[in-house]
C-alpha cells in the first residue's frame, strides 16, 4: 500500500503539471472575482469564503477523471483486481494519494488567494480548516465517478458531471462553517462536525462505489 500510494502520487504530480494546474485554475477563479463584482471591499471579504470553496472544488474535479486512467491505459488496472489486497482498500489509498497531490496544495494556498478577496485573519483561517477537512471527501466522491467513467475514451466531463452534484452538501457546510467563525450569533462547531461527518461517510462509501464499478467495468 505504501509503494502503491508513492507511485500514485508521482503519477498525479507528473500527469499534466498536477498540483501546479490545480493551483493556477485556483488562482485563476478566485483572482478574477475581483474584477467581477467590483471593487468593493465589504462585499469582498463577505463573499470570500464562498468563493476560495468554489475555486477549490473546481480545481479539484480537474484531474479526477486521471484517479485511474494510468491503470486502464497500461494494463495494470487488471492487476489491481486481481490482487489480493481488498480492491476497497487499494481504492482508498489511491484517493489519499490523489488528494495529497491536489488538493493538499489548495489547502495550503488557499490563505494567499483569501487576501484577494480582503478577507479577515479568522475567515481566513476557517476557510483553510474546512479546506483541510472538506475537500477530502471530493477525492472519495470523485473516485466513484472516475471508476464509472474509466471506460470511456472522453470520460473528463462525465466525471465532472457525476460528482458535482455530489459535492453540494460539502460545499454548503464548508461554506457555512467559514462564515460562523466570523459572525458571532452563528454557531461554528455544529456545521464543522456536519463537514467532519460527510467526509468520514464518503471515505466509506466512495471507495466501495468505486470498486464496484471498476469490478462492473472490468466484467
Amino acid at each position: 500500500m505504501t509503494a502503491l500510494f508513492l507511485r500514485d502520487l508521482k503519477l498525479s504530480v507528473r500527469a499534466g503539471g498536477g498540483a501546479l494546474i490545480g493551483i493556477l485554475f485556483f488562482l485563476a477563479v478566485v483572482a478574477v472575482i475581483p474584477f467581477g463584482v467590483g471593487p468593493d471591499l465589504n462585499l469582498l471579504s463577505r463573499i470570500g469564503p464562498a468563493i476560495v470553496w468554489i475555486g477549490a472544488l473546481l480545481a479539484t474535479l480537474l484531474g479526477l477523471d486521471r484517479l485511474f486512467q494510468a491503470e486502464r491505459d497500461d494494463g495494470s488496472l487488471d492487476l489491481l483486481l486481481m490482487q489480493p489486497t481488498p480492491l476497497v482498500l487499494t481504492v482508498l489509498v489511491k484517493c489519499l494519494a490523489h488528494w495529497v497531490a491536489t488538493g493538499l496544495p489548495l489547502v495550503i494556498a488557499s490563505p494567499l488567494l483569501g487576501l484577494f478577496m480582503n478577507m479577515s485573519e479568522t475567515a481566513i483561517g476557517a476557510t483553510m480548516l474546512t479546506l483541510l477537512v472538506g475537500s477530502p471527501a471530493i477525492a472519495f466522491i470523485g473516485a466513484a465517478g472516475a471508476a464509472v467513467a474509466v471506460a470511456l475514451p472522453r470520460g473528463g466531463l462525465l466525471v465532472s458531471i457525476l460528482v458535482l452534484p455530489l459535492t453540494i452538501p460539502v460545499l454548503i457546510f464548508g461554506v457555512s462553517a467559514s462564515y460562523a467563525a466570523v459572525e458571532d450569533p452563528a454557531p461554528f462547531l455544529p456545521p464543522f462536525l456536519i463537514l467532519i461527518a460527510l467526509t468520514l461517510f464518503f471515505a466509506v462509501i466512495g471507495p466501495v462505489a468505486a470498486a464496484l464499478a471498476l469490478r462492473n467495468t472490468a466484467d
